[in-house]
């Protein structure tokens, strides 16, 4: 019977998501690419386990998590009957907005999707009702009041406490947020993808979360893996570039790219962190960020990511020599 670390608060910071009452560490874990079926159920285990021993307790899930679709969540219920103790100490998120089913009925946003995603989400993992349902991605053609509107119902419904949204530009998340507003059940989080490399968050979405009072969590901190040493040398053989992912190509990892990376490397040596560290207390400097969701394949990683604070400041000039070295100067 697994038995939580009695000491698993004591060094986790938690931080308030937007103007809720709803804290969440800094540090969360996503089940996006190594909790699927293809993958090993003990060593999925053995991840959540280490990640709530260190005081992660939130985890982040989606209909479509995989590979296969579904299985995520499938994983993740299995593993959960360890955790039936600590329920009321975790923060279980899941979400729908991709394509799950055949027909018109399988994809996007429409209120028939979301609530039948969602039931079948509550069944795969066991639950009766998840702590944050996101709409996965913006719906070009269902009305936002109506997609919004299936966010309050699944709260009213008791099949979740809190809705978020996930990438969906500034001005789309702020109609978003004033419907739901309106409707009673206010958006408390929002899930972009924002690193080192990919700063378009700062550009008009940071300004209208801080607005509307909504929390971020930010996804790829570390540029699908870019931000580590895996690729300091070029392509190893069990990297992400090396496999059939289509999330990084080989041709993305060349000597102008391993450049920057070695030099991000070397600052980051030189604060005494690992370069994967640097670059998720890089996204979480200055509080404006709630929490930097990591991806894991084994449990050293998440070991590392949560001493990413222990670490945390930095300099003006150290600031300076990272927009240099990226080009943001």
């Amino acid at each position: 019977m697994y038995q939580a670390n009695e000491q698993r608060y004591e060094s986790m910071t938690y931080r308030r998501s937007g103007r809720s009452g709803l804290k969440l560490p800094a540090i969360s874990l996503g089940l996006w690419h190594n909790f699927g079926g293809i993958h090993s159920l003990e060593n999925g285990r053995a991840m959540l386990h280490r990640a709530f021993d260190l005081g992660i307790t939130h985890f982040d899930l989606a209909n479509n998590y995989g590979p296969p679709a579904g299985s995520a969540e499938e994983t993740f219920g299995k593993v959960l009957e360890d955790f039936r103790p600590y329920r009321d100490e975790m923060i279980i998120s899941t979400k729908a907005g991709y394509y799950m089913w055949p027909g018109p009925y399988g994809d996007w946003g429409s209120k028939k999707y979301l609530v039948a995603s969602l039931d079948q989400s509550l069944k795969r993992m066991g639950l009766d009702y998840v702590d944050i349902f996101y709409h996965h991605r913006p719906d070009p053609e269902t009305p936002l009041e109506e997609t919004m509107a299936a966010l309050d119902l699944i709260v009213r419904q008791g099949k979740a406490l809190y809705v978020g949204l996930s990438s969906y530009r500034p001005e789309e998340t702020k109609a978003a947020a004033q419907i739901l507003k309106q409707l009673g059940t206010p958006a408390v989080i929002h899930q972009p993808n924002y690193s080192m490399m990919n700063r378009w968050i700062e550009d008009g979405l940071q300004e209208v979360l801080e607005e509307e009072g909504i929390g971020s969590i930010v996804f790829s901190p570390l540029e699908r893996g870019i931000l580590t040493d895996r690729y300091l040398h070029g392509i190893t053989p069990d990297s992400r570039a090396a496999g059939p992912s289509v999330f990084l190509r080989p041709e993305e990892i060349n000597e102008e790219l391993i450049a920057k990376v070695s030099k991000l490397n070397d600052l980051a040596a030189e604060r005494g962190q690992k370069l994967s560290q640097m670059s998720l207390a890089w996204v979480l400097r200055g509080g404006r960020v709630t929490s930097a969701l990591i991806g894991a394949s084994k449990v050293s990683q998440i070991e590392d990511a949560a001493h990413a604070l222990d670490q945390a400041s930095f300099s003006d000039e150290e600031l300076r020599l990272i927009d240099d070295i990226l080009g943001y100067s």
